[in-house]
């Protein structure tokens, strides 16, 4: 294979003459066209550029490449192009490319944006996203007044059956998450508190750890990965078909008949499933104390009856309703604020689950501080 080469003839004359030569390949090295391209956008830029191909070998695409970015610059400069030296083949595939002119905007530009553009445009999308979950957040009260009154139009069945995704079938991994999770605790318990041979309270430690937080946290960040998503993609995908747009056609308002019904199912079934998550981590916690403690069952069980108290359970329920409220809010809105393609289901779906899981941890921070200031 002879080697591609681009040899310029300029004389200082007004015709350029460039001679190609060797093998043009696209898998093989080719000489770029940069100093031809200089000499064309000179001051003293020859009137014609003409081509010689007399010793030019094989060739494909990557000749056909280097010659139109070669006459793209000379139309651009002004400068005339005899193409009478090329190959037949090459000629009418140069000519091919500039037969129609390129639209403008057509070709993608890449232009790197300064630090303070990203930090611009990044925030003025948080606002954006605000005022629309703000709007969405507006709709949907005026919406629970409604359904509350007896005067929303939704289908009871539609209603039976979140309440049964959001409940029921929530239990296996509600189940495994917060059994674990007790027992981790205890296990942390156990080997921390044996050092001071207060081993005991690690009953302590789990039942109050499980009943005021993290019973409901776990739910609240299931029920985003679970629920939430499975919202935001059953909403977003419903927009795709356009199924919002029929259902506001047909009068009905697509947030009494979508979306409120949601929100009411997992309002309903969190506390029920913060409550039996609870008691899962208890038994975990349980499990451990047992295996690693010198205590009987009857003891362990004592220590934990005496540890919970009301407040702890009723705060423990107020957050659980809190995170829920949350977790279908961020999987609604952000169904509803889907676009019209399958790419934009999958992006409000991961959009729901991280709103979901931020809204459970900020909401959690806020409501701890206000518990320790009211001494709940």
């Amino acid at each position: 294979m002879a080697k591609a080469a681009l040899q310029l003839n300029d004389s200082g004359q007004e015709d350029l003459l460039l001679s190609v030569s060797g093998d043009w390949l696209l898998d093989a090295e080719r000489p770029a066209p940069d100093e031809v391209i200089s000499r064309l956008s000179q001051a003293s830029k020859p009137k014609s550029v003409a081509f010689n191909s007399d010793h030019l070998g094989e060739w494909d695409t990557g000749l056909v490449k280097t010659l139109i970015a070669i006459v793209q610059s000379a139309h651009e400069n002004g400068v005339d192009v005899d193409d009478a030296g090329l190959p037949n083949g090459a000629k009418r595939l140069v000519a091919l490319a500039f037969a129609v002119e390129e639209r403008e905007g057509a070709r993608r530009v890449f232009r790197k944006e300064s630090f303070l553009e990203e930090v611009g445009k990044n925030v003025m999308s948080g606002l954006a996203s605000g005022r629309e979950l703000l709007t969405f957040t507006g709709e949907l009260v005026l919406s629970c007044g409604r359904f509350l009154r007896g005067k929303a139009t939704y289908l009871r069945s539609d209603a039976m059956q979140y309440i049964q995704e959001a409940g029921a079938e929530a239990f296996p991994i509600v189940s495994l998450i917060c059994f674990l999770i007790g027992m981790i605790f205890a296990f942390v318990g156990v080997m921390q508190l044996k050092l001071f041979g207060a081993g005991i309270y690690t009953a302590d430690l789990v039942a109050v750890a499980m009943v005021r937080e993290m019973s409901a946290i776990m739910c609240g960040i299931i029920m985003a990965g679970r629920t939430g998503a499975a919202y935001a993609a059953q909403i977003g995908t419903m927009k795709v078909n356009e199924e919002v747009d029929a259902l506001t056609t047909l009068g009905m308002n697509p947030t009494d008949f979508l979306v409120t019904p949601r929100v009411f199912a997992l309002i309903v079934m969190m506390p029920l499933l913060t409550v039996y998550g609870s008691l899962m981590g208890i038994l975990g916690g349980t499990v451990v104390g047992l295996a690693m403690l010198d205590v009987t069952l009857v003891q362990y069980v004592e220590q934990t009856l005496q540890s919970v108290h009301l407040n702890s359970l009723f705060g423990g329920l107020f957050k659980s309703v809190v995170y829920g409220i949350l977790v279908a809010v961020a999987g609604c809105q952000q169904g509803m604020a889907c676009g019209n393609s399958a790419l934009a289901v999958g992006q409000c779906t991961t959009k729901a689950v991280v709103m979901g899981i931020v809204l459970i941890v900020v909401s959690a921070s806020i409501l701890t501080v206000i518990y320790i200031n009211l001494g709940i």
